[in-house]
């Protein structure tokens, strides 16, 4: 079986053209484009994605986000498909205080066309926080920045076809800054992906679901989706092929790909529709103050150990585990 950097190794060396068009799996690549780590480099306002991948081929694969980006974005910088391609308008903000993890990049697919690429969530307890409170909150910061972002680029590049992709908690935010966006804006969007990114509360359906817009919009879930099922979808919905179970099938790297698009699947398994009508029932059986209260006293706990990211909190168990019992008996 094959995955999206066995692409780039098969199909790299082909440019994007009439005869092999842009493509589902290269929306899917860009999507992940965004989580490269950006952050350790000096990156300057116009890069082409080769010189991206020169400046990270020094790090090693820890160093990256997830396993799978440091092939990536070696194999991207091979690729005559993808390497000359300009890359601008990187964006990075991570606020405590407001709960926002937010990250952008736009790649130029060619002078005429763009795709704005949003990062889903990283590994820090922030960025999960912000995931959670979508279960409660009618629109948290990173949708709001995607939508400030899409305008802003939009309007740099005047008159570009545009494109928005992003997997996960970026997924919902390309959906978002799509249909929250100005009508000259929307007229200009040729499509939006959204991998396994979690739908939108019924009162957000409610008021943008009869939108035109929603017709450019796609969205992709493993069989076993469990992220990507969360809350209310309107757009057209694709099942992909993982290799992984569980929640292991959100790894973008376990989805096949065959010669030009993904491997699809007849629906989601048994689990994925048992964990989101578990999900749905708790949901509709609570609250959204209530939600809330849960969630910020469980991520308070996560915060009392002043640790960034879950890994951090975990590699260093015997001195944080007592931080949070101290905090859960106040």
């Amino acid at each position: 079986m094959a995955n999206i950097n066995d692409y780039l190794i098969w199909r790299g060396d082909i440019p994007i053209c009439e005869e092999f068009p842009f493509n589902p799996v290269d929306s899917l690549i860009l999507a992940r484009f965004s989580y490269l780590i950006f952050h350790r480099i000096d990156m300057e306002p116009r890069e082409t994605i080769a010189s991206i991948a020169e400046k990270m081929s020094g790090f090693a694969d820890g160093e990256f986000r997830y396993n799978g980006d440091r092939d990536l974005i070696s194999n991207l910088g091979r690729s005559r498909r993808f390497r000359d391609m300009a890359v601008t308008d990187w964006v990075q903000n991570n606020d405590k205080a407001t709960e926002e993890q937010f990250g952008a990049v736009t790649v130029h697919l060619s002078e005429d066309e763009m795709y704005l690429s949003y990062i889903g969530t990283d590994s820090t307890i922030l960025g999960w926080k912000e995931d959670f409170n979508m279960g409660f909150m009618e629109h948290v910061p990173c949708q709001v920045a995607g939508r400030e972002y899409a305008e802003r680029v939009a309007e740099a590049y005047p008159g570009r076809r545009i494109r928005i992709g992003g997997h996960s908690k970026g997924g919902n935010v390309a959906i978002y800054s799509a249909i929250t966006a100005p009508k000259d804006v929307q007229a200009r969007i040729v499509k939006v992906c959204n991998y396994d990114g979690p739908g939108f509360s019924k009162s957000m359906i409610a008021q943008y679901g009869d939108d035109p817009v929603f017709e450019k919009i796609q969205t992709y879930i493993p069989q076993d989706s469990i992220i990507g099922r969360l809350l209310e979808h309107r757009e057209k919905i694709a099942v992909t092929y993982s290799v992984e179970k569980g929640i292991l099938q959100h790894d973008v790297y376990s989805w096949q790909i065959t010669r030009d698009d993904l491997v699809y699947s007849e629906g989601n398994t048994d689990v994925s529709e048992d964990i989101d009508k578990a999900l749905t029932d708790w949901l509709e059986a609570t609250t959204s103050d209530q939600r809330r209260i849960v969630i910020d006293a469980v991520f308070e706990l996560f915060y009392s150990t002043d640790s960034e990211t879950f890994g951090e909190m975990s590699s260093n168990l015997s001195e944080n585990l007592p931080k949070v019992l101290k905090k859960y008996g106040e």
